[in-house]
């Protein structure tokens, strides 16, 4: 490998999706049998959604991760290599059972999420040698705390990543035991882009109001982009702040993944020095149509899309991929 052969090195929270349509049946126990209208299986993760969806814009994107000898591990891989990421750095490991998230989704658009860990959480802090960090122009980082073996040692990585010339985003995801604690706040402060959803930027910051956590959020260094659903994004960088809408969309199949093509398109457009408000629109418009496919890499954009899209004629300017 050469000096910065990557844009963007992500690390694998490695899993397959069961995505289950309940429509309007209510699981029962009890040893109940009922039907459902769907279910579909697809690579998960938020890590490796993210990747997918930079790397179908064009970027440079490799994954660091572990799958299972199984099924749901070549599933994984299948997928990652289709978009187009560099799974060298995915080990195959006898005996490890590739995670899984087992997603049951109400016809409102609600969900609930059973995960096995597995291979989700492991990459550990020896895996990530400063010739692997060399090797990329940015550190993406995410699922913060399911990726446990990790989860101590991020501060520490973020400080290397930085001192080898790496941007980082950050985005947490959910903390299951919801303290949120395990150097986050550190690792925020070492961050360039923090890109949590509105419930986590809440949960984080321990305020009542959006506005509240912004200040509390914005105060720690990083551009701020809250990702609000139908609402859009909220970005913030120090005093300045920008709501960018997004389009609505007439039919949502599934949320799952929304949040990490939004981050892709956004760091995508960040990486190439657009404007935030043009970074938040890209991210708008790659979340916005993954929502229309079951799964989180089926609906996911290609570069040319976004010229469909009238997402950069708005703003004169140019894909972020050269």
């Amino acid at each position: 490998m050469n000096a910065r052969d990557y844009d963007i090195l992500t690390i694998g929270d490695m899993c397959v999706d069961l995505v289950v349509d309940l429509g309007r049946t209510e699981p029962q126990f009890g040893q109940a049998e009922q039907w459902i209208p769907d279910y579909t299986l697809e690579m998960g993760g938020s890590a490796c959604i993210f990747a997918c969806q930079a790397a179908k814009l064009g970027l440079r994107v490799a994954v660091i991760g572990r799958v299972g000898d199984d099924a749901l591990g070549r599933l994984a891989l299948q997928r990652l290599g289709g978009s187009g990421v560099d799974t060298r750095h995915v080990l195959v490991e006898p005996g490890l059972k590739t995670g899984l998230g087992l997603a049951l989704c109400r016809a409102a658009g609600d969900r609930a999420i059973l995960t096995y860990a597995g291979s989700i959480n492991a990459v550990y802090p020896a895996d990530l040698t400063d010739e692997l960090l060399r090797c990329a122009r940015h550190l993406h980082y995410c699922s913060y705390y399911l990726q446990t073996n990790l989860l101590l040692a991020v501060p520490a990585i973020f400080r290397r990543a930085r001192a080898l010339g790496l941007s980082i985003s950050l985005d947490s995801n959910w903390d299951p035991e919801g303290r949120w604690e395990g150097g986050l706040a550190e690792a925020l402060a070492l961050s360039d882009l923090f890109l949590p959803n509105e419930q986590e930027a809440l949960a984080i910051s321990r305020a009542d109001r959006l506005e509240d956590a912004l200040v509390s959020l914005a105060s720690a260094g990083p551009v701020i982009a809250v990702k609000r659903g139908e609402l859009g994004a909220l970005v913030v960088a120090g005093a300045a702040r920008w709501v960018v809408p997004v389009a609505a969309v007439a039919a949502v199949a599934d949320t799952i993944g929304a949040g990490d093509s939004f981050d892709a398109g956004f760091v995508a457009a960040w990486l190439a020095g657009r404007s935030l408000e043009v970074c938040a629109t890209v991210g708008n418009a790659c979340g916005r149509a993954t929502t229309q496919a079951r799964g989180g890499i089926r609906g996911q954009l290609l570069a040319a899309d976004l010229f469909d899209v009238g997402t950069f004629q708005r703003y004169n300017v140019t894909p972020p991929i050269a």
